[in-house]
C-alpha cells in the first residue's frame, strides 16, 4: 500500500488523539521506508556493533511513545520520522563511536561528514552496478572507482538530492521539505546532477 493509497492525514490525526491501532498502521506502513534511509545513512563502523533493524524498532519505539505530542503536519508525518531516525544516528554515534575529549560540536560535524562520504560511495556503487556486465573483478573495481570520483565532482547539495531521490527514494516534494528547498530548486538540481553525472561517466558504455 502506497502513502497515497493510505489516508495519512486521517491515521495521524487519530494516532495524536491516542488511538493505538493508527499508531500502529502508521509504524508498519513507514517502516520499509525508515529501514532504507537507516541502511543508507547508518555509519560504516556503528554497522559492526548494530543491525539497521535494531536501530528502527528503537525508533519505532521513541515514535509510538511520543506521537501525541508531535507538532509535525499530517503530510509531514514521514519526515517527523525520519528527523527521529537521524537524531537517533547522531546520538548512537556518539554513545559507540565518539572520542570523549573531543566536544559535542565538532563530533557531530564528524558524523554528518562521514555520513554524508559514505552515501555518495553508496551512491555511485548503485550508479556502477547498472554499468557492471558479466566482466572481470578487475574491470568492476575500475568501473566503481570511476564512477565514484564523478560523484565526488557533484556540488553537495546536487548529490544529497540524488541520494535522497534515488537512495531513500524520497518524493521531489519530500526532498525539497528535508532540504528546504522549493520543488522547483529539487527538480532543477537532480536535473543538472544526472545531466553532469552523464557527462562526466561518458565512455563507461561498453567497458562492461
Amino acid at each position: 500500500m502506497t502513502s497515497s493509497s493510505l489516508d495519512v492525514a486521517r491515521l495521524v490525526r487519530l494516532a495524536i488523539a491516542g488511538d493505538r491501532p493508527a499508531v500502529n498502521q502508521l509504524l508498519v506502513h513507514f517502516r520499509p521506508q525508515l529501514h532504507r534511509m537507516i541502511a543508507v545513512r547508518m555509519d560504516s563502523r556503528l554497522r559492526a556493533r548494530l543491525d539497521p533493524s535494531d536501530v528502527v524498532q528503537i525508533v519505532l519505539a521513541h515514535a509510538a511513545a511520543s506521537i501525541a505530542t508531535s507538532q509535525r503536519p499530517a503530510e509531514d508525518f514521514y519526515l517527523w520520522l525520519r528527523q527521529m531516525a537521524w537524531d537517533e544516528l547522531a546520538r548512537l554515534h556518539r554513545d559507540h563511536l565518539a572520542t570523549q575529549k573531543r566536544s559535542v560540536t565538532l563530533e557531530q560535524q564528524e558524523w554528518a561528514a562521514r555520513t554524508a562520504e559514505e552515501s555518495m560511495v553508496r551512491l555511485a556503487d548503485q550508479l556502477a552496478a547498472k554499468q557492471l556486465g558479466p566482466s572481470s573483478q578487475a574491470v568492476h573495481r575500475e568501473l566503481r572507482t570511476r564512477v565514484r570520483e564523478a560523484v565526488e565532482q557533484l556540488a553537495a547539495q546536487d548529490s544529497e538530492v540524488l541520494v535522497l531521490r534515488f537512495l531513500e527514494q524520497l518524493s521531489v516534494s519530500e526532498t525539497a521539505a528535508a532540504l528546504g528547498l522549493s520543488v522547483a530548486a529539487v527538480k532543477s538540481r537532480q536535473f543538472r546532477a544526472v545531466a553532469r553525472l552523464g557527462k562526466l561517466l561518458e565512455g563507461l558504455e561498453g567497458q562492461s
